[in-house]
Order: structure tokens, then C-alpha cells, then sequence
């Protein structure tokens, strides 16, 4: 009994003790640094800044001790590589820049922002002089483009303790350095020359050694990655696809304004407008200026679509309106000329895709089976349904009727015994009242009201 007594006392020693053992296990595994991985690889997008900028912040919150940014590129957009240097430096978390193996243009100004700079043998930062690219062509910008980036890679480089001239002779070719560059000559240095100069501070050839290297041995490593919402995004702000939904959405707003009622092109160029505000709205492209700009736009091409006949003032200032917002859409912080005038280009040309394309559709689509689905027939008698007369005969013109639907201002009348799609001059019409043909505005027939007692030159009926 005394040995079964022993016996039992020993086992809940063994689990107590084992239960300690595991709760001290957990606590320590608990207190291990915790370190957020990001990568930075490919082309430096839009779309990239909401991804940097979530890590940080889920870094910041869970309390990790650092965030590594993983750099290979051969950098990207200017703007977006600010966007990210502007939250790495507003960050309390640790910033690494991690160079396996290149830090070129962009991804030079991104690892300048990190407190700590660490590269792989063999890595590479600088060479970032500032060009624009325009159908597939690269060329030089201005001297204010150049400038700007100076700057902004020389306060980047101050506010970590680095080395500002040498920051700048990555961006300007004219800078001197004796014994490091010479005039005309850009700045790019292999890891043994950034860490004899200060750029980068250590060099090792595996993410494990460079966080031992940083006092980080043994962190635990929370990898991160793009999810479907910033992948979206970057989608969205990719420079070809957003010509293609600014080409989209003109060409919908251009159709609808001309063929009367509410239809697929208009719900096109909208769903087009709504994806291409949106992506640029989320990388902060867009703001409370361009989309009221944008809004003011489509409001005025209502009032031109639904109230006022033909494509007249308001249609011109509404699609400026709209245009404008779009092109300031694409524009960055900080923009210049340069910028500038590509944004103007690139909304340009897509808006002279747009009606070169609404043109052949306006022309070709009515001989079409389909289009003779959506359109009127002229074809058709008036027993068979309804008529009209060809568009591009102003024979109407002066000719009265009635209206056979209240006119809102599009509506039915009733014109030498042929039921026709009509559009008042922008003022409501009764059903039963007399109208007079005004003219004939593209494939819109306009009609004003007769005045009761009123006797009109030409009445036919």
C-alpha cells in the first residue's frame, strides 16, 4: 500500500513537472522575436504600396519586432516607390531591407528607407535616373523631374544617417563624388562597394544570417503575400488596362448621349469609369478633387443624355469634366510636366480611340443583325410596327403631328400616319398634344410643342 502510495505521488510529480516544462516552453516560444516578411519583387506598381502598407501596419499591431522588405527589381513607378518609402518611414516597426539581389531605380529608393540595409554578395543598388515610358519607348524627363527625385532620394537617405550625395548621384548622372563617380556617369554599387561607402550595413547571402546579423537569431518568420483585393488592384492600375477601361467608358458615355434611352453602352461606360476610379482611389491616386471633377462630368452628360436634345454644351464640358478627373487620376504626388503631359497623352489617345470606335459602331452596327435588333427597322410598315424615316433625310423637318406618348423627353408621335421615336427639345410634352418636327439631330428627331390655337406654315395635318 505504502508503495502503490509512492508510486502515485512520483507520477503527479512527473506530469506537474512536465506541465511546467511546457508551459516554460510556450512562454518562451511566445517571447521569440516575430518578424514579417514582405516581398518586393518585379515591376514596382500601384498596386504594390497597399500590400507594403498592410504589413506594416498588422506588424505594428501585433507587436513584431521588425518587418523585412525582400528586394529583387529593377524598380517601377516613381509614385508608388514613394508611397511605400513614405510608410516605411512613418512606421515605428524596424524596417530590413533585405537586397537578394538587386536594388535598382525604385527599389533604390525603397531600401534607402529602411533602418537597416543588408545585401547579397553579388547585389546591386542605384541606377535611378528617372525616365518615362510611351509606347514602348524609353526617354529621358526633364530637369524638374530630375530634381524631384534627387531630393526625394536625399531625404530619404538623411533621415536614416546615410550618405545624401551618394543617394543623389543614383538618380543624377551630374553628380561628383571624387573617387566614386564622375560627371555623366550613374551611380550603381555592387554590395562591397555600399557597405565600404555606409549605404548598406551588413552583407549576407541568406535571410537567416542577415536577421542573426541584426540581433534577430532564431525569429519566428510570418511570410506575407499580395491577397485577391491588392492583386485586384494592381490589375486595375496596370497602365494598359486603365487606357482600356478609360477607352471603355468613353466610348459607352459617347453612345449612350447618342442613341436615346438607357442601355448596355451606357452601363458599360459606367461599370468602366466605377473599376478605373476605384483602383486609382485605393492607391491613392484618386481623391476627393478628381472624383467630383468625375462626378460633375457624368452629371452634366445626364443632363445632356435625358434633358437637353443633341450633343450641345453640356455634353462638351461634361466629357472635358470627366476627362480631366480621369487624367489627374493617373497623376501621383508630386507630379510634374513631365507626368503631366503623359497622363494628357495617354487619356488623349484613349479618348480618340474611343470616338473613332463609337463612329464605326454609330455607322456599321445598324446593318448588322444585331444592331437591326436594337434599332429601329425602316423597313416596316406602319402595321407591322414602328417606323422611321432615315436618319440622314431631313425630310421631317417642319412636318407636325401629335404625340402619341407623354414625351419625357423621349417618347413616341404620330407624323403623316407613322408612329416614330421622338425627342422633345428638353421641355415635357402630353400625350395628345400637337408637336412640329424642329430638326433632326443625328438619329434623335427633335420636336417642339405646338401652342393651343397656334397655326403653323406647313401643317399637314
Amino acid at each position: 500500500m505504502v508503495n502503490l502510495s509512492y508510486r502515485l505521488l512520483a507520477l503527479i510529480a512527473l506530469v506537474f513537472t512536465m506541465g511546467l516544462a511546457s508551459i516554460a516552453f510556450s512562454q518562451a516560444t511566445k517571447e521569440g522575436p516575430v518578424v514579417y516578411l514582405a516581398q518586393v519583387d518585379g515591376m514596382i506598381d500601384l498596386g504594390l504600396a497597399p500590400y507594403i502598407e498592410r504589413v506594416f501596419t498588422e506588424a505594428e499591431r501585433e507587436g513584431a519586432a521588425a518587418v523585412v522588405l525582400q528586394i529583387n527589381t529593377f524598380g517601377g513607378r516613381v509614385d508608388a516607390a514613394v508611397q511605400i518609402r513614405d510608410a516605411i518611414l512613418k512606421s515605428p516597426v524596424q524596417s530590413i531591407a533585405f537586397i537578394d539581389t538587386r536594388a535598382i531605380s525604385a527599389g533604390a529608393l525603397i531600401s534607402l528607407a529602411a533602418n537597416a540595409i543588408v545585401m547579397a554578395p553579388g547585389g546591386t543598388i542605384g541606377a535611378a535616373m528617372p525616365v518615362q515610358s510611351s509606347g514602348g519607348e524609353t526617354t529621358a524627363v526633364g530637369e524638374k523631374t530630375v530634381s524631384y527625385v534627387r531630393k526625394e532620394f536625399s531625404a530619404t537617405a538623411e533621415s536614416r544617417g546615410r550618405d545624401t550625395l551618394i543617394a543623389e548621384a543614383m538618380v543624377d548622372a551630374d553628380v561628383i563624388i571624387p573617387g566614386v563617380t564622375d560627371r555623366g556617369k550613374l551611380l550603381t554599387l555592387t554590395t562591397v562597394e555600399a557597405l565600404k561607402l555606409g549605404i548598406a550595413d551588413f552583407e549576407a547571402p541568406t535571410l537567416v544570417l542577415a536577421l542573426e546579423k541584426l540581433g534577430l537569431k532564431d525569429a519566428q518568420v510570418v511570410e506575407t503575400s499580395v491577397n485577391w483585393a491588392e492583386e485586384f488592384v494592381r490589375f486595375l492600375t496596370n497602365p494598359i488596362v486603365s487606357s482600356l477601361l478609360v477607352t471603355i467608358a468613353t466610348l459607352g458615355i459617347i453612345l449612350e448621349i447618342r442613341t436615346p434611352g438607357f442601355g448596355i453602352p451606357g452601363a458599360l461606360g459606367i461599370t468602366s469609369l466605377g473599376l478605373f476610379l476605384y483602383g486609382h482611389t485605393i492607391v491613392k491616386l484618386a481623391g476627393v478633387e478628381e472624383l467630383l471633377l468625375a462626378g460633375l462630368g457624368i452629371v452634366l452628360l445626364l443632363v445632356e443624355a435625358f434633358v437637353l436634345p443633341g450633343f450641345g454644351i453640356a455634353g462638351i464640358l461634361g466629357l472635358l469634366a470627366l476627362l480631366a478627373g480621369l487624367m489627374m487620376s493617373t497623376l501621383g504626388e508630386g507630379f510634374t510636366m513631365d507626368s503631366l503631359f503623359l497622363a494628357a497623352a495617354q487619356v488623349g489617345a484613349s479618348l480618340v480611340v474611343a470616338v473613332a470606335l463609337s463612329l464605326l459602331i454609330l455607322r456599321f452596327l445598324p446593318k448588322t443583325k444585331i444592331g437591326r435588333q436594337l434599332v429601329l427597322d425602316t423597313g416596316l410598315t406602319a402595321k407591322q410596327g414602328f417606323t422611321s424615316e432615315p436618319l440622314s433625310d431631313h425630310a421631317l423637318v417642319g412636318k407636325t403631328g401629335l404625340a402619341m406618348s407623354d414625351l419625357r423627353p423621349a417618347g413616341i408621335a404620330e407624323i403623316d400616319g407613322k408612329r416614330i421615336d421622338v425627342v422633345s427639345d428638353g421641355g415635357y410634352i402630353e400625350a395628345g398634344q400637337s408637336i412640329k418636327v424642329d430638326h433632326v439631330d443625328g438619329n434623335r428627331i427633335v420636336v417642339i410643342e405646338i401652342a393651343r390655337g397656334q397655326t403653323e406654315i406647313g401643317d399637314t395635318q
